[in-house]
């Protein structure tokens, strides 16, 4: 396997004694000794990196103001939101949690925008306080928010409205959001309808956002989707003098997870063709442009992200080579759950011949918990690390308990030094939430004991 799915500043370093892999200057053995396994690295350089490709690309093809939005979704802790502040991008957060992190990093209300298909009460308060863009997802959630437009002394953020396309990029079903019938967004008529509602409450109405799916390689489903939406924005403006100062079309764009999915996916090509179609488009509508925002996160943190495994025990079953390591579903669900593709090498010599095949596994109960199937490999014993590369965007995220695994420590790299930005759970951590049963007799069984039960 070659490097190229690695952080950039991956290196295989050679030695008298030895050849190793190098993220960031820094030795993931002795990082590995030194915090344990399961154990997750991020290169500051390849997220900088990235975010300069962004706005490299932006200021070569869009013409008027634009900006970039890290999804917080893809992988939020308070060190990547501490980045996303120094960097100067706004913070897409889903719901108050995100919100807290965010406040608690420093970041201010203007650099905070706020998703959420269902936002509770809660949400919606966090993100009056601390928000200055809210999108909102329906009819439902724009009444709330002309409720609280109704108290003495409001003051509400800018509300953005989604609408549904009706439309999908290309990619797995699990990750499509734009098609009809998804749970996301309102459909063309009811968002005319909404744009109304809002004008007429006294709503502050800034901008249009829609996403079409997530993890896609190929732009073009992107262009009916901005033709329907600047139809709508043509629309509006001869219906009620409206026209939005902002457009997102979201994010999604894909990185390259395994060796058959290189060369990664270049950044430049995907703004390139939202940027051209949204100017083209404008201009045949006589429609002046809006600020362009986009929603990247996978492209701006996967491939930032390697993750670290210790092989436990390895077998031959049936033909097949396992190497079953001490991490796997708890920490990274994308293989169970929609069939992601990964690779691996191992840091030691890690430029060793193939063997063959090998099914990568780990502990948890579920056949469903393999990490890689039939990766070339080299021959690797017992007790050495592997690494996974472009570990960086939905997995921490979607991390677990399952069956009573301690989600892993995390290490932000940076020019030769390690810093521990997530610590490794511990036992405390898992029975933070328990509450013992102080009766014993609840304990018993029986129908006695059952009979009359109530709730608390």
């Amino acid at each position: 396997m070659r490097i190229d799915l690695f952080p950039i500043t991956t290196r295989v370093e050679k030695t008298a004694d030895r050849a190793f892999l190098t993220v960031a200057g820094c030795d993931p053995c002795e990082l590995a000794e030194r915090y344990g396994t399961p154990l997750y690295l991020y290169d500051q350089a390849t997220m900088d990196d990235a975010v300069a490709a962004y706005r490299q690309a932006l200021a070569q093809h869009y013409a008027a103001a634009s900006g970039i939005t890290y999804a917080g979704k893809a992988f939020l802790c308070l060190a990547l939101a501490q980045w996303v502040g120094r960097q100067g991008l706004w913070l897409d957060c889903t719901g108050a949690g995100e919100v807290g992190i965010a406040v608690a990093a420093g970041l201010g209300r203007e650099q905070i925008l706020v998703h959420g298909v269902n936002k509770g009460p809660a949400d919606v308060a966090t993100a009056a306080t601390h928000a200055a863009t809210v999108v909102v997802d329906s009819r439902s959630e724009l009444q709330r928010w002309a409720a609280l437009a109704r108290q003495p002394s409001a003051s509400l953020p800018d509300l953005w409205l989604r609408l549904q396309p009706g439309l999908a990029v290309q990619t797995h079903v699990y990750t499509q959001t734009g098609q009809a019938g998804s749970k996301f967004g309102m459909e063309p008529v009811e968002l005319r309808e909404a744009v109304r509602f809002a004008l007429g409450a006294g709503l502050t109405v800034t901008g249009l956002h829609f996403h079409q799916g997530s993890h896609f390689h190929d732009p073009a489903p992107l262009g009916p989707a901005l033709e329907t939406v600047l139809d709508l924005v043509a629309a509006l403006r001869a219906e009620v003098g409206w026209l939005p100062q902002v457009l997102c079309p979201g994010g999604g764009w894909g990185v390259a997870y395994h060796e058959d999915d290189l060369p990664q996916p270049p950044i430049a090509e995907y703004v390139a063709f939202i940027a051209g179609h949204l100017q083209a488009g404008c201009e045949r509508r006589g429609l002046p442009l809006p600020r362009l925002q986009l929603e990247p996160g996978r492209s701006l943190v996967a491939r930032a992200g390697v993750a670290l495994y210790r092989v436990g025990a390895v077998k031959e079953m049936a033909g097949q080579r396992w190497l079953l390591v001490d991490g796997g579903m708890a920490d990274n669900p994308r293989p169970a759950l929609y069939g992601a593709r990964y690779a691996a090498l191992p840091v030691e010599e890690p430029e060793r011949s193939h063997t063959g095949p090998a099914w990568v596994g780990g502990p948890y109960c579920e056949s469903g918990d393999v990490l890689i199937a039939g990766l070339p490999m080299p021959e690797v014993q017992v007790g050495e690390i592997i690494a996974v590369p472009v570990s960086g965007a939905y997995q921490l995220s979607m991390a677990s308990n399952y069956n009573g695994a301690c989600r892993p420590a995390v290490l932000w790299l940076k020019e030769g030094v390690a810093h521990l930005v997530q610590k490794r759970e511990v036992l405390d951590d898992l029975l933070r939430r328990d509450v013992e049963l102080k009766d014993s007799g609840l304990l018993q069984t029986g129908k006695a004991k059952l009979h009359g039960c109530r709730r608390g």
